[in-house]
């Protein structure tokens, strides 16, 4: 396996992997016409222009096809000021979860934002979504949760922060 910085030739396997991520991982918790209507075509699109800007990496399996991603950088939000760094995204193919690639994907991510001065992150969840759990065995603390309408339905969506990036940088 191989974790790389992506190029904007990665974004339809970032965009598989998004797509298949969200209907594997959200079923029974966004409404299923929501998921039913992800389309590929538009994430591809997101995820070529958003490349170039943005700290994106790609975890790769021997083949050499994207079975997972991450994204980062400043926390958008601004409603945190104590935490100026912000883990975007992670997903990764069902089949390859739980095998520490998630991991692996955050290591670059931390890295980027040290670069940056940026020395917290927050990671956003949603409260029926297991991966809250990863977040927690790697040291990240719930701080808040927040209502986000997804599909047209309210979800309770979790805050989680590490105060101190530089303890992920040695998981």
């Amino acid at each position: 396996m191989q974790i790389r910085k992506a190029t904007p030739s990665d974004a339809e396997g970032i965009a598989r992997v998004h797509v298949e991520s969200w209907k594997s991982t959200y079923i029974n918790i966004v409404p299923e016409d929501f998921l039913k209507n992800l389309s590929y075509e538009k994430r591809v699109e997101y995820w070529y222009s958003a490349i170039p800007d943005g700290e994106v990496y790609v975890a790769e399996n021997e083949e050499g096809k994207v079975i997972g991603f991450a994204s980062g950088g400043k926390e958008r939000s601004r409603k945190y000021s104590k935490y100026n760094g912000e883990l975007y995204a992670i997903y990764i193919l069902q089949e390859y979860q739980g095998k520490g690639v998630g991991k692996l994907l955050i290591k670059p991510i931390v890295k980027a934002l040290k670069y940056q001065g940026i020395s917290s992150m927050l990671v956003l969840v949603l409260e029926d979504n297991p991966s809250w759990k990863f977040y927690e065995k790697l040291g990240a603390k719930k701080i808040d949760c927040i209502i986000v309408e997804i599909g047209g339905v309210q979800l309770n969506e979790l805050v989680y922060v590490w105060e101190d990036i530089d303890l992920l940088a040695y998981e």
